[in-house]
């Protein structure tokens, strides 16, 4: 972490976008780098730049949400001006709130309702909005269309599809020479992705979303611990054991190098799979996310990215600007068309140009709109802890350490004393 800030200048500068003329401020924002992220949000930042006269100073941050939340505490807490505009996940208003301000007195009325409403209600805490809706995730499934065609196989519906699919077409082409295909890779890795595929397979088998909307902690149960004993059987079988290190890129590069069946990621990874210069473009499916059996029901984790600006910043008029340029309709649809990251504006989920770019957006739109969320409003400033304690909890099972009804039914007594009785 240290290393990371003592580059942040050095990288700043490098990736300084000027535009021409004198005299002009230089606001910062802070973007990941997955997928397209990074190129996307710096072309987005420039059009901005040289329309206004000002620089933009973009600075990429961990990939990991884990890594990267701790890094904005650390920048937050020092009330450092350093970084005007944060992308923050759709999972932390609640818990970094305080340092941003409200952009309801400085955002037209009718440009905040052009987004879904309910990230509209998410990103506000205490009457107040703390940051601009960018894009959404739900978590979806890839497949390769042409091996399921060779094997004579539909989109599998229920996880234990999923599983017998995977292992038959896995074993065949390793027969036919391919020693290096698997059948499913997903994200194990200790960390905040963790949580949103944990928590996609349980509340897919009826086992709750670990806290409910009441405060209650609901995850020691008979339904989780059966989601976590089939994931658990992946391990070794259909899915490597290196995937307990695995976080989106991992996956996706396994799945774009030709050598997985299935994959769960979200849906950036479709532009990328579809490049030109990708060995399985026009190979790839999409669909919604497998049920936890017959009595299941589809479940995909509420993902997105939003733009919140710093109450330390020094530019906060200019910071906003940026904010309201980079979360248009115009920047939000040049976004989805190049990036396939989903935008937070209903129509354009009806744009005949992004359904072209990126089909899915249309038939998986429920998908979209009904994602499960993670328990971060009712958990509040704890909910880093939550989730440390549920991934760290997920992890030991899948990597054979503990097995699923004894690590839910500790994971309940700790967060039962972190919520002090259920008293977030």
């Amino acid at each position: 972490m240290r290393n990371w800030l003592n580059g942040v200048a050095l990288l700043g500068a490098a990736l300084t976008i000027t535009a021409s003329g004198a005299q002009a401020a230089t606001i910062s924002i802070s973007c990941g780098a997955v997928g397209l992220e990074l190129q996307l949000c710096q072309e987005g930042a420039e059009a901005w730049a040289e329309a206004t006269g000002n620089q933009v100073n973009v600075i990429s941050t961990p990939n990991s949400a884990t890594e990267r939340l701790a890094l904005y505490q650390q920048i937050l807490a020092a009330n450092s001006a350093d970084i005007d505009v944060f992308q923050i996940d759709v999972i932390w208003p609640g818990i970094l709130a305080n340092h941003f301000i409200d952009l309801t007195e400085h955002v037209d009325q009718d440009a905040i309702d052009q987004h879904f409403e309910a990230i509209v209600q998410n990103n506000t805490v205490d009457d107040r909005l703390v940051a601009m809706p960018w894009f959404t995730d739900a978590g979806i499934l890839y497949y390769r269309t042409d091996l399921l065609e060779k094997y004579g196989k539909e989109p599998p519906t229920t996880w234990q599809e999923l599983t017998e699919v995977a292992r038959e077409i896995q074993e065949g082409e390793r027969a036919e020479g391919n020693d290096r295909m698997l059948g499913f890779v997903f994200q194990a890795k200790a960390y905040e992705g963790l949580t949103c595929d944990a928590l996609e397979w349980i509340d897919s088998f009826g086992g709750g979303t670990i806290v409910d909307g009441e405060g209650a902690i609901t995850i020691n149960n008979e339904n989780a611990v059966e989601a976590l004993e089939l994931a658990a059987s992946w391990i070794g079988d259909i899915a490597p054991e290196g995937v307990l290190n695995y976080a989106e890129e991992e996956s996706r590069g396994v799945f774009q190098s030709g050598n997985a069946v299935f994959m769960r990621n979200w849906p950036y990874a479709w532009a990328l799979g579809n490049a030109p210069d990708s060995p399985i473009t026009g190979k790839i499916g999409v669909s919604q996310l497998p049920k936890g059996g017959e009595d299941g029901k589809p479940t995909g984790v509420l993902g997105g990215w939003q733009l919140a600006v710093s109450k330390y910043s020094q530019n906060a008029e200019l910071a906003v600007d940026l904010v309201r340029h980079l979360t248009s309709p115009d920047e939000q649809k040049r976004r989805a068309i190049e990036g396939s990251y989903n935008p937070t504006i209903a129509a354009l989920y009806q744009d005949e140009e992004v359904l072209e770019a990126t089909p899915f957006f249309g038939e998986l739109y429920d998908t979209f709109t009904n994602a499960v969320a993670r328990p971060s409003r009712v958990t509040g400033e704890k909910y880093n802890q939550v989730s440390s304690e549920f991934f760290n909890a997920v992890h030991s099972v899948l990597s054979d350490k503990t097995d699923a009804a004894s690590s839910l039914e500790a994971l309940e007594g700790r967060l039962d004393r972190l919520s002090r009785g259920g008293r977030w």
